[in-house]
């Protein structure tokens, strides 16, 4: 028995899953579940948005606290990335702003907490995802502000699974009242004076250390349904469970892996084990956003910031994996696609193997992901193929706005960037702190 079926998981039917293909879509679900919430609603996000789409679902969380006092109503986001305002903005209060004014406007029961992963943003955040609504979980690699949400033409395509377990999202919340909420180093970011991270700094210290160790709760007897779900949390390099499952995922396909991931940088660990399964003549599926599709990318004609070079950065690494891998291109074996539509970005994440292992995370199979972020992911175990059918639609859906990638030749390189990437980019190289950044995106 592997690791991860030492214990008993969640059993779901083929009606408690449902997979949803657009973010027009999420926001509607979203929209939905939060008006027809009865006890409880428990959000994890990185961040939700002063904007048109953040002050609509905060509205929507106020009101559904004003019509039924009794419903519990939690939001978590990261301490650091709501007290700031967007790249390249004044300093401010941050989103940290909108969730005081509407508290005091509204004085309703809505509570909205800072979870602070390291001393600065960079270094980390809170990347833990979805939402429990009554005994629905709404699990999506998502934020909530204008884009992930649609709220105008404009969206990032994400992932979104709607699944429907009550042990599963009562063991989400134990989680997230047992080892956050009741930490002193996490406070409310909703109500005046806002917290510095001095204050915290202590009880942040131990709160990371417990989290190292920190686990959901599993099912309590063995599972007899043709489906199965288990919660993952990973954060830190060791005893990391959520890296240890994707990496078995990775090493212990027999046909297909299929990967989705927004930022093409895989850690070391992953891109050995890509290499063999090639080398072994396994199939390998990654689909990947276009630069212009990053939500870093800035385009030309803006004027440039610092942050704009990532987008290609990015693709410069894909472009040495496509050199190295050109002959199971080639061959059929690797097929990586190139997401583009229009002018929207795109943020989906995570692993499919063999059509029956299904991982939804919000871990992007970078280096950040794997060592300093604070992660979680879904796994749903379907042996019988009883959802396959909706998983290859959502595939489907997607690689309709993919081009397949025949080597690098079809990539952009170094020498038709604009001008200010080209600098950026030679002098990190010059200097060789270019690995250095690798590790942070």
């Amino acid at each position: 028995m592997v690791f991860w079926q030492e214990k008993p998981a969640f059993g779901l039917d083929a009606t408690d899953v449902q997979i949803l293909t657009s973010a027009s879509e999420y926001r509607s679900a979203l929209m939905s579940l939060i008006k027809n919430a009865k006890r409880r609603i428990v959000m994890t996000a990185l961040y939700l948005q002063d904007d048109e789409a953040g002050r609509e679902i905060l509205e929507a969380l106020h009101q559904a606290s004003l019509a039924n006092p009794a419903l519990e109503i939690t939001v978590l986001v990261d301490f650091h990335r709501a007290q700031r305002g967007l790249i390249g903005q004044a300093q401010c209060e941050g989103n940290a702003k909108l969730y005081c004014d509407a508290l005091e406007q509204h004085r309703s029961n809505v509570r909205i907490y800072g979870v602070p992963v390291k001393a600065k943003e960079l270094f980390g955040v809170l990347h833990v995802k979805g939402f429990v609504i009554d005994d629905t979980l709404l699990y999506s690699g998502a934020s909530l502000n204008n884009v992930y949400l649609q709220y105008e033409s404009r969206y990032r395509l994400d992932r979104y699974f709607l699944l429907q377990q009550s042990q599963l999202c009562d063991a989400i919340c134990k989680f997230t009242s047992t080892y956050l909420l009741s930490s002193e180093a996490v406070p409310r970011l909703d109500m005046r004076p806002l917290p510095s991270f001095t204050d915290i700094k202590g009880a942040q210290r131990q709160l990371m250390k417990t989290l190292k160790s920190a686990q959901y709760e599993s099912g309590t007897v063995e599972s007899n349904s043709p489906l199965n779900v288990r919660a993952f949390l990973g954060f830190g390099r060791r005893s990391n469970k959520l890296n240890r499952l994707i990496k078995y995922l990775f090493d212990t396909t027999e046909q297909e892996l299929v990967l989705y991931t927004p930022y093409f940088n895989f850690p070391a660990p992953l891109l050995r084990s890509l290499r063999r399964l090639l080398k072994l003549g396994k199939k390998v599926t990654i689909v990947v956003g276009d630069k212009t599709a990053n939500d870093f990318y800035i385009s030309p004609e803006e004027n440039f910031s610092k942050i704009g070079a990532l987008p290609y950065l990015y693709e410069t690494i894909l472009y040495k994996f496509l050199t190295s891998q050109k002959r199971f291109i080639d061959s059929g074996l690797l097929n990586v696609y190139l997401w583009k539509d229009e002018n929207n970005s795109f943020h989906l994440k995570g692993v499919c193997q063999d059509n029956r292992l299904h991982l939804m995370s919000g871990h992007n199979l970078n280096p950040r992901a794997w060592g300093l972020d604070i992660e979680n992911g879904i796994l749903i175990e379907d042996q019988q193929g009883v959802i396959k059918d909706a998983v290859l639609k959502e595939k489907e859906t997607i690689l309709a706005h993919c081009r397949r990638l025949s080597g690098p030749k079809c990539l952009e390189t170094m020498d038709d960037y604009p001008t200010p990437v080209k600098k950026l980019l030679g002098q990190a190289k010059r200097v060789k702190v270019d690995f250095i950044i690798k590790r942070f995106i």
